[in-house]
């Protein structure tokens, strides 16, 4: 029996502008964002609906709401994960199957401490205020909440737009070096 999903695995990269690189970058950002989310909810969805019910909980990203230069791949995949929640969550309502995802800011870990030690981490998210929202998600408290985007964005602004946005720690990652790519 599989009551509760959390699909929490993912990567993030970025690639400076879409057309200096090649397609190693998104195939690995599609990957571990999206196909590694497809596949658990392809075996595990069949599961919960034989059972009568069930639910899961995606993990999106702030970044499927609007990209920023120099992560486009991986603000694709995210988005491609955001579609794929509101997609099984209409295909599992009838069934029980209840589909979230959550769409976080930057998470307050030692990896992204490390990864930008010269960022102001006040407004990043607690991963233990996300853990919250993920047991929210799956509890019967939202029982009525199908195909939900949940921004769980800390202290941190949605975007208006992605021209409006102020460049990100990622913007200031090195650049996608295409002599490394295996599509040139």
């Amino acid at each position: 029996r599989v009551d509760h999903v959390f699909n929490v695995a993912g990567a993030f990269a970025a690639g400076g502008p879409v057309e200096a690189g090649g397609l190693d970058l998104w195939r690995r950002m599609m990957d571990a964002n999206l196909h590694s989310t497809l596949n658990v909810c392809r075996a595990l969805v069949p599961v919960m609906k034989g059972q009568g019910g069930g639910t899961i909980v995606n993990i999106g990203s702030r970044a499927a709401l609007g990209a920023e230069a120099g992560v486009a791949a991986y603000s694709v995949a995210k988005t491609a994960v955001l579609r794929l929640t509101e997609a099984l969550a209409a295909e599992g309502k009838r069934s029980g199957v209840r589909v979230n995802c959550v769409l976080p800011g930057t998470l307050d870990t030692p990896a992204n401490r490390a990864a930008m030690p010269d960022a102001d981490v006040a407004g990043w998210v607690d991963p233990e205020a996300l853990i919250d929202v993920l047991l929210f998600l799956s509890g019967p408290a939202a029982r009525a909440v199908h195909g939900a985007a949940l921004p769980v964005f800390g202290q941190q602004t949605q975007p208006a737009s992605p021209q409006s946005q102020p460049a990100s720690p990622a913007a200031s990652a090195p650049a996608f070096d295409p002599s490394k790519s295996d599509e040139k």
